[in-house]
């Protein structure tokens, strides 16, 4: 077993001169930094006084679980032997908010769009979506279920046929 440690920085830069002063005095925009890469730009969603030009929370957890299923997937998927040339997903996911102001997502459902090299690999691409599932480290950390919808297509002589 191997640990493995992550570090990032959050500044906060909505102060507007003024602070938390009141729930509408104050900016939720804040800029999440890695050394050796590109800023994000983050605030909390429109809803919530945030910048909707700008990345939030709940963008980014949904982001994280799509892309910790892309790349279990292609690691199962070459494992196997299954040939992946290309991948999309259109994520949904649902926040419930509570009357305290807190709240919790209830689910999410990736809808991947697997192109495979050939027919024989057509059933085993789809099998291996499990498979990906349960090593995704961020899908295994939260509380809620990733559901999945996925969509085999197949590339033959230069032309993509659906599942």
């Amino acid at each position: 077993m191997f640990d493995h440690h992550y570090a990032l920085r959050t500044v906060w830069t909505g102060a507007r001169g003024r602070g938390t002063v009141d729930y509408r005095s104050y900016g939720r925009d804040h800029v999440l930094s890695v050394e050796g890469k590109s800023d994000i730009l983050g605030s909390a969603d429109r809803p919530f006084r945030g910048d909707a030009d700008r990345w939030n929370p709940e963008e980014m957890l949904l982001g994280a679980l799509s892309q910790c299923h892309l790349l279990s997937y292609l690691y199962v998927c070459s494992d196997a032997g299954v040939v992946v040339t290309a991948y999309e997903d259109d994520a949904v996911g649902t926040m419930v908010q509570t009357g305290d102001g807190g709240g919790h997502f209830t689910g999410v459902i990736l809808r991947p769009r697997v192109t495979v090299a050939d027919e024989s690999m057509r059933e085993r691409a789809l099998a291996l979506h499990s498979d990906a599932s349960a090593k995704c480290f961020i899908a295994s950390s939260v509380n809620f279920p990733v559901e999945h919808e996925p969509t085999v297509l197949v590339v033959e002589a230069g032309v993509q046929q659906p599942a």
